[in-house]
């Protein structure tokens, strides 16, 4: 059966109280301890948790788990901090100073100093997300280098010249490079995080020392304006599940171009509409069968589908099981 995301943060953070954020730090030892980048507050309707490591002197890794529509952040602004922030599930929309603003999906990085998101929100177009990030503070950094990096020449100094100073946050599309690096962070065994950490984090160090801002393939950054009306049809549609409408119909109802639109959406929640409605009535009809009685051809038209045969390919295709075999599943 299919990884369930929403399902799996749900037990993870099934502890933590609506409109708040659970926040655990440990040093090298694993004892309690205090942050860099406190104080941090968050402000959100839904939950989150964060749970971050103090690998060495100036150097932080915080992992993320949030179930929300928004998550709002402050912090003291630090521009001598770099932050290099992962997507690993779900997909996130952040908005940092100036009107800069990010989308980041599976396996996509945003690199920026910790001045830009002093103040930020984050929209979260899944409802979900789990990530992690590294605060590095390169002023430490330039009085206590790791050896390794040391010897390969890693200069703090520099690092915060090309990263912070004047320069913008940027994002790094998902590539084989990031791709062998940042998931290997999660599944380690609590005795072996800190010394693997502190290897993995200076590969990421020397990882960026390779990289120009400037030439970074980064991502298409879109108006605040068209985002938000990107939002509203994807609401309008999640409202009428029941009913199917073109990338014409769309474009005259909410006078956009097809072409903005399909490109837009994709930017916003990571795939084209119609495999993003797909999947959005697929989970629909995962939701009906775990909490209703009703019955199979009522869930079916329901989500939109004109025969309790069609939708029942689509649930299988989707989920690897028939519906009523996930019903009785989730029922046992």
């Amino acid at each position: 059966m299919k990884k369930n995301y929403p399902e799996d943060l749900a037990h993870s953070l099934q502890t933590v109280p609506r409109g708040a954020f659970e926040m655990k730090r440990y040093d090298p030892s694993g004892n309690p301890s205090a942050s860099q980048v406190d104080p941090l507050t968050t402000q959100t309707t839904g939950k989150g948790k964060i749970e971050s490591f103090l690998v060495f002197p100036g150097i932080e890794i915080s992992f993320h788990q949030y179930l929300a529509e928004q998550v709002q952040f402050h912090h003291k602004a630090m521009d001598s901090i770099l932050e290099i922030h992962y997507c690993r599930i779900g997909r996130i929309g952040w908005n940092m100073r100036d009107g800069v603003a990010i989308y980041l999906g599976s396996g996509d990085l945003c690199v920026h100093s910790m001045d830009h998101c002093a103040d930020s929100e984050m929209t979260l177009p899944l409802g979900y997300y789990e990530g992690m990030s590294i605060q590095v503070d390169l002023q430490e950094l330039q009085k206590n280098c790791p050896e390794i990096l040391q010897e390969a020449g890693f200069n703090a100094k520099k690092t915060y010249q090309k990263f912070c100073v004047m320069a913008k946050p940027f994002g790094i599309p998902s590539n084989n490079e990031t791709n062998a690096i940042f998931p290997s962070f999660y599944g380690i065994k609590k005795s072996l995080r800190i010394p693997f950490y502190k290897l993995k984090v200076q590969e990421i160090l020397l990882y960026l020392q390779q990289i120009e801002p400037n030439a970074a393939r980064e991502f298409t950054q879109y108006g605040s304006q068209q985002t938000e009306l990107i939002k509203e049809i994807h609401d309008f549609l999640v409202q009428h599940l029941d009913k199917r409408f073109t990338i014409e119909e769309l474009g005259k109802k909410y006078l956009i171009n097809t072409s903005s639109l399909k490109s837009i959406f994709k930017a916003v929640y990571g795939l084209p509409i119609a495999s993003y409605m797909k999947e959005f009535r697929i989970k629909k009809a995962m939701q009906l069968l775990r909490e209703t009685d009703d019955s199979i051809a009522s869930i079916a038209e329901k989500v939109g589908y004109e025969t309790q045969g069609k939708f029942t390919k689509a649930f299988k295709e989707s989920i690897r099981i028939l519906p009523k075999e996930y019903r009785k599943f989730y029922r046992q």
